[in-house]
């Protein structure tokens, strides 16, 4: 959600410079912008406590009821694990802060924070991603009057957008706002000056940045604008009446107006073309659209996502929101925002979670709502993983675990895994397959090899004499419902990959780890527990040092 009276002033920032009347730099801004200097609390905002394998919830055939995977179900697609997440900052006065917002650029993920509640308090958070098993908050900037709605990063700066209250700000010429700061290598840095650019309406809701512009839409009586991305002087600007969200994308401008739809412009802000939409979008409630191949999607609250073709502006279909969960206000069913990740579609729907779809050919297919705790205000996914934004529980990190192509083709020879969620391979027995699958529990009494990506959500044995190679990704457990592997009496455990577990890796007499390679890495989170004389052999990165 956003208030509708824009984020609030910046009352003691000291005014240094102005290259229009729209446009200041602010040199000492310590009263209203604070930036984090403690390590400590940095590092303690990466949580782990639901660290894990993800379930997904599926619509029953039969039923028609969502619930997660039944004991004797097939095997499900998309083996997802939750790395990690971020919890939104808190300091004296903003205590209520929640993640609206995130943005991936290469090693870093960009988060916006506000305020639902009245009072105008915000951040900034920077999130070094490059090592998916440790991911660390690098940079924190505190708003006290202000709230950040959206966020992008670009060529060394930080563009993040909001509101003032103008009537309390001694230099903001109107309520909404956007800033762009310096940042470099995971850090802000407001010494260098932080310049704003100010536009009418009641609150800036979001930003696109195109080769030479920051393109910047503003809510309820406000203005598509667009400004020079070096001064944050405005070049151009065109009003709306409520204006949720713009996107650019080869030239074109898109831009949702809740009053009307679509609007799509050219570089010079001329209408183009019109989509019509009598969707409900809630009252200065966030609501996104971004364009997916030659159509543009558009989060349209409780009617969920709606299709539409980029050039004849038809409605294709409507993707509508899985659940109505118990507990949540029909208000908070809704969907905020939608992410595309080559054939795979993730919605932002509010108290109704994050959903998950795959595009076909012939129209989207809804696979289920993805496991996760909190509000979803808003999603990215970027490579091989999803942030989701959801309020109060901060930012959720989200590894897809999809097979690489390499691996993919070392084991194409095998046959991809269609089977029970419950794996076992009996004594005397080969089963050998490829694939990306979630299960419930492997047993491995015979010989067992697994090509791709794998997760389980209870403990796994590999019992006496047995043997599980595993070539990819295989992660056990939760940190909150922890799990293990046991590996039985001369046993045999071959990895060549990624081995995480959420519980403790059991080696019973005469057990035999072995990681083939040169680049595997084990994340164990509980114990490495030996109960006799035990091999480990081979190189490989031991992330929590339990070797």
């Amino acid at each position: 959600m956003m208030k509708r009276i824009s984020l609030v002033a910046m009352t003691t920032l000291v005014f240094i410079a102005s290259c229009s009347d729209e446009t200041t730099v602010y040199r000492d801004p310590q009263n209203d912008i604070l930036l984090e200097n403690s390590q400590s609390i940095l590092e303690n905002s990466i949580a782990y406590d639901k660290s894990g394998v993800l379930d997904i919830y599926e619509e029953d055939g039969v039923t028609g009821k969502f619930s997660l995977t039944a004991k004797n179900e097939q095997a499900g697609d998309y083996p997802l694990t939750l790395v990690a997440q971020v919890k939104p900052p808190s300091f004296n006065g903003g205590e209520n802060l929640t993640a609206s917002h995130v943005f991936v650029e290469g090693d870093y993920a960009y988060v916006s924070y506000n305020t639902v509640e009245d009072g105008y308090v915000g951040g900034i958070d920077i999130i070094d991603v490059s090592d998916p098993n440790k991911p660390r908050v690098t940079s924190r900037l505190y708003y006290v009057n202000a709230d950040i709605n959206s966020i992008k990063y670009e060529n060394g700066y930080v563009y993040a957008v909001g509101g003032v209250d103008s009537e309390k700000s001694v230099r903001a010429t109107s309520n909404s706002f956007v800033a762009r700061i310096p940042a470099s290598n995971g850090k802000m840095d407001i010494g260098a000056g932080i310049t704003y650019g100010f536009q009418e309406g009641f609150n800036a809701t979001d930003i696109t940045i195109t080769a030479n512009s920051v393109i910047v839409s503003s809510g309820k009586d406000g203005f598509l604008t667009v400004y020079d991305k070096g001064s944050l002087t405005i070049q151009n600007e065109l009003p709306f009446p409520d204006l949720r969200s713009v996107v650019s994308k080869n030239g074109v401008i898109a831009a949702l107006d809740a009053s009307k739809g679509v609007s799509l412009l050219d570089q010079s802000l001329n209408i183009t073309k019109e989509i019509p939409i009598d969707s409900d979008f809630g009252n200065a409630s966030k609501r996104t659209l971004d364009f997916s191949t030659e159509n543009i999607i558009v989060s349209e609250g409780s009617k969920g996502a709606g299709v539409y073709d980029a050039t004849t502006g038809n409605l294709l279909e409507y993707i509508p929101i899985l659940i109505n969960p118990e507990g949540v206000a029909t208000s908070d069913v809704v969907t905020n925002a939608v992410a595309i990740n080559e054939d795979m579609m993730l919605m932002a729907n509010g108290g109704a979670g994050l959903c998950l779809s795959e595009e076909q050919d012939n129209g989207t297919e809804l696979v289920g709502i993805i496991e996760l705790d909190g509000s979803i205000n808003f999603v990215a996914s970027n490579g091989d993983y999803a942030f989701a934004a959801s309020g109060k529980e901060g930012l959720q990190i989200i590894k897809l675990n999809r097979p690489s192509e390499s691996l993919v083709s070392r084991c194409a020879s095998l046959l991809a895994y269609e089977g029970s969620a419950n794996l076992t391979v009996s004594q005397g027995d080969t089963k050998e397959y490829r694939g990306a699958k979630r299960f419930n529990r492997i047993n491995v009494e015979g010989s067992l090899l697994l090509c791709g990506s794998w997760t389980t959500n209870n403990s796994n044995t590999i019992a006496d004499n047995g043997l599980f190679e595993m070539n990819g990704t295989f992660v056990v457990g939760r940190n909150n419902k922890r799990k293990n592997i046991t590996v039985g009496k001369n046993a045999i455990f071959r990895v060549e990959g990624n081995l995480t577990i959420y519980g403790d890796l059991i080696l019973e007499d005469g057990a035999k780890v072995e990681f083939l390679g040169s680049s595997s890495v084990v994340n164990i989170f509980g114990s490495v527990k030996k109960t006799g004389t035990v091999d480990v052999t081979g190189n490989f990165v031991d992330v929590q040092n339990k070797f």
